[in-house]
């Protein structure tokens, strides 16, 4: 539910009422504008005409999805991330771009370098991977996260890197700026509470099969456990089409601006698998409204150990970035009304 508070109300009075909430088994959260949010508790059905006799109450109205704290009405405005000087999402555009897999100091270096030249704001790297097959590579581990750490600081760039189970979490965190969910874990809920006891920002990746809700589903087990900073990515779909690994789905841009304040980024690495499509689905995107792109580079893509065939190059890279700021450019230069 939201309250809608007096506008005169003092700090002092608007805490006093937030604490008469918590005694009624509510987790409040206050807005902007002296607005109240409110979380229900597991199983607790309460009428909106409860909070009316309270003090400085105005208005109630209840908050009809089932995620609340991500909710386009529980926070009206974009939300901004800041991490380590860098601002995230609400305008502020983000790039993240790496190797698949950590393999070598020399590869994550030269990554970690073309990613700043290129223009990203993060260095991505996997130090887990997941892999379809038991015999493929599955990832250097903590040295990995060490490497990761040392070329994103060189080239003063964030980190991100997946964790795959909630015994990973601590140790990430030491190493990492940003936490990755994979497509695989979206509902792997234990995971989504221990991510949500950390402050790091969480990258939550859309499910092979999952709606728009079900990623949001997700997204509130990280906020309703105390951390407000997650980030959103659409990175395909499985469809009845096997020409391409998966269906990117860049409704999902439009659709989860409108529902939810969270950022939104876009990656056309895994939701395309081929590398010649990685840059016009890129710039798709970024038309489409994204708030960033997670892309996928390689010093000698085709000798990745994992992805080769959607890793691009840098250079190829570097051009995406400045076809990118060109649309961004223009989107910025005209205001359009439908």
């Amino acid at each position: 539910m939201i309250l809608d508070l007096d506008p005169n109300l003092s700090d002092r009075e608007v805490e006093a009422l937030s604490e008469r909430l918590k005694k009624m088994k509510f987790t409040p959260v206050r807005q902007a504008g002296n607005r109240i949010a409110l979380v229900q508790g597991v199983g607790k059905q309460v009428r909106k005409e409860a909070f009316l006799h309270l003090m400085g109450v105005k208005k109630v109205s209840n908050l009809e999805q089932k995620y609340k704290l991500a909710s386009r009405l529980f926070h009206p405005e974009p939300t901004v991330i800041e991490c380590r000087g860098k601002k995230l999402g609400g305008g502020h555009f983000f790039a993240i771009a790496g190797p698949c897999s950590i393999e070598s100091k020399e590869q994550i270096d030269a990554s970690a370098k073309a990613a700043r030249e290129g223009g990203a704001v993060a260095l991505r790297g996997g130090a887990f991977k997941p892999r379809t097959s038991p015999y493929e590579f599955q990832g250097m581990g903590e040295e990995g996260l060490k490497l990761l750490r040392d070329a994103g600081a060189a080239e003063g760039l964030l980190t991100v890197s997946e964790v795959m189970e909630p015994a990973q979490v601590e140790l990430a965190a030491r190493y990492v700026d940003i936490l990755q969910v994979g497509a695989r874990n979206m509902q792997n809920f234990s995971l989504l509470k221990e991510l949500g006891k950390v402050k790091n920002p969480i990258l939550l990746k859309r499910g092979f099969s999952a709606t728009y809700q079900d990623l949001l589903m997700a997204a509130e087990y990280i906020l309703a456990h105390g951390n407000p900073n997650v980030i959103l990515c659409e990175r395909g779909i499985r469809t009845f089409e096997t020409y391409t690994r998966n269906t990117l789905d860049l409704n999902a841009v439009c659709a989860l601006r409108e529902l939810t304040h969270l950022p939104i980024v876009v990656d056309p690495s895994h939701g395309t698998g081929l590398r010649s499509f990685v840059g016009p689905m890129s710039l798709a995107a970024v038309a489409a409204g994204a708030d960033g792109l997670i892309i996928e580079i390689h010093p000698q893509p085709d000798r990745s150990l994992s992805d080769a065939q959607q890793t691009i190059s840098f250079e190829a890279f570097a051009k995406i970035m400045r076809d990118a700021g060109l649309i961004r450019q223009a989107l910025d230069s005209k205001s359009v009304e439908l």
